[in-house]
């Protein structure tokens, strides 16, 4: 009866050991499978929650967008700015006419001059004894450069002003000037009758005579309101 309860503990002992044995090589791939089909899943409902529905519209023929055009132009009319003035006396008066156009596809408006002339004599900077310029425009019609006659209606833009006040643009016209507008324009320099007494050949201080200026005549123009069309 001893002998059996010793081989009775040996072979406890040996299922002991095989079944510990056993627990130790479960197969190491199931974790690593379960953890991927986790991620599969998580991954699936992922997209599920963020996928969404887009639609879009667009234009058959696409729509054209052109901008206007802004541009002044200059012409002599007869001999314009081109012909000096020379041996200018107190009281006389030259016109030169020159044709304005707003050659651009915008409707303009505020017409401005501005000149300048060259040095600083009594010519550019007397208000009373220097240059007087004068603008008058051939409304409907136009301007025969030879007598000075216009065949439509005379209008008066400037008057009588002193070139010294003419440093900083000066108003013209300030209502619309329409696109392809073409504006005949009297330019009228005078000199102020005046005044001066030349004694043995010399001239006086401060004298008119003898002087000389180049005058550069700048007209300009502002484009049109701003607009808003519906249609």
């Amino acid at each position: 009866m001893a002998g059996k309860h010793a081989a009775t503990s040996t072979n406890t002992s040996t299922v002991t050991v095989q079944h510990a044995t056993s627990r130790k090589q479960r197969p190491a791939w199931r974790p690593l499978a379960m953890a991927t089909i986790g991620g599969a899943v998580l991954v699936t409902m992922g997209v599920g929650v963020w996928a969404t529905l887009n639609a879009t519209a667009s234009t058959v023929d696409p729509q054209t967008v052109t901008n206007g055009t802004l541009k002044l132009t200059m012409a002599a009319k007869g001999t314009g700015f081109t012909q000096n003035i020379t041996n200018l006396a107190p009281g006389d008066t030259v016109n030169r006419y020159v044709d304005l156009t707003n050659s651009g596809t915008l409707d303009g408006q505020a017409l401005t001059l501005k000149v300048t002339g060259t040095g600083t004599t009594a010519l550019t900077t007397d208000t009373t004894r220097g240059l007087k310029l004068t603008i008058t425009e051939c409304v409907s019609g136009t301007w025969t450069t030879t007598t000075g006659t216009c065949t439509g209606t005379k209008t008066v833009l400037l008057a009588d002003k002193a070139i010294t006040d003419l440093n900083t643009a000066t108003n013209l016209i300030t209502g619309s000037i329409t696109a392809t507008d073409v504006r005949g324009l009297q330019v009228s320099v005078k000199l102020p009758d005046q005044t001066e007494t030349t004694t043995n050949g010399t001239l006086p201080t401060n004298t008119i005579q003898g002087l000389s200026t180049n005058l550069t005549y700048t007209f300009a123009e502002t484009q049109r309101t701003a607009t808003t069309t519906n249609s």
